[in-house]
């Protein structure tokens, strides 16, 4: 693997990287958001744009997020990708600008394209998961008052970005990416307590609505992920008990207000 520093804000930065058959997007910015709303829009809605122009004849699957849907009743299971976006906040509506500029780009030029709209994705040192298991295994409190969530391994969600080259299109083809489950917070918080003896702090109630995404679609034409829930939670639960690194960047997943 090799990494090409560019200034991707600049158009001579991106005009000087090599041209490629394949672009896997991943730039953008969510937290710090609140107060400085401006670079957010630049990351998420600008460099999309400057980056489609320049890589009209790739084929590009680019990151987007559950967080272009609006909070939808836990009882649903998500809204699919028919569902209209309502996205809560600026972070969210930046999101929802930068799947507009490759839509945009891919009617101009013909740009084959996939958005993959993910939450959340999990490993050992970052994500919802290891952000309850914290809080159990420090018992400090679970607020839950967004009851439920969405959770992929992160091995599965780079397997269907790169098998996701496949089924580019124009306009871009539009997929949920997440796991099978509406987890329920307060069952995981339970679970994690079980596993390191001790008894979870929750408090709040569960809203009727969440955050969520029903990735069906997804599942139809790649199968469902590798790892399920519970073995993801047994792995995070030994690695936490063992001290294992945290990226110490929370999900803030609890968020229903759209600041980041």
């Amino acid at each position: 693997m090799e990494t090409i520093p560019a200034a991707l804000l600049a158009r001579a930065g991106l005009a000087a990287l090599p041209n490629v058959p394949n672009i896997l997007f991943m730039t953008g910015r969510k937290f710090g958001s609140t107060g400085q709303a401006w670079l957010t829009w630049a990351m998420n809605v600008l460099v999309p744009a400057l980056a489609a122009e320049r890589f009209r004849d790739s084929r590009i699957v680019a990151f987007s997020s559950g967080n272009v849907y609006p909070l939808t009743p836990v009882q649903h299971g998500g809204p699919t990708e028919d569902h209209p976006p309502g996205p809560v906040g600026e972070y969210a509506i930046s999101a929802l600008g930068r799947e507009r500029m490759f839509e945009h780009f891919s009617h101009q030029y013909g740009t084959a394209a996939v958005i993959l709209r993910l939450n959340y994705a999990i490993d050992l040192r970052y994500g919802v998961l290891r952000d309850v298991a914290d809080k159990v295994y420090h018992s400090a409190p679970v607020d839950l008052a967004m009851g439920a969530a969405n959770v992929i391994w992160q091995r599965d969600a780079n397997s269907v970005a790169l098998r996701a080259f496949a089924h580019t299109q124009s306009p871009p083809l539009i997929l949920n990416l997440t796991g099978p489950e509406t987890v329920s917070i307060r069952a995981v918080a339970q679970r994690f307590a079980q596993l390191f003896g001790l008894e979870p702090i929750l408090t709040g109630t569960e809203s009727p609505t969440a955050l969520l995404n029903n990735a069906s679609r997804c599942h139809a034409l790649f199968g469902y992920p590798s790892v399920s829930l519970d073995q993801m939670i047994q792995w995070i639960a030994h690695w936490v008990s063992l001290g294992g690194r945290s990226l110490n960047k929370p999900t803030h997943f609890e968020q229903r207000d759209g600041k980041f």
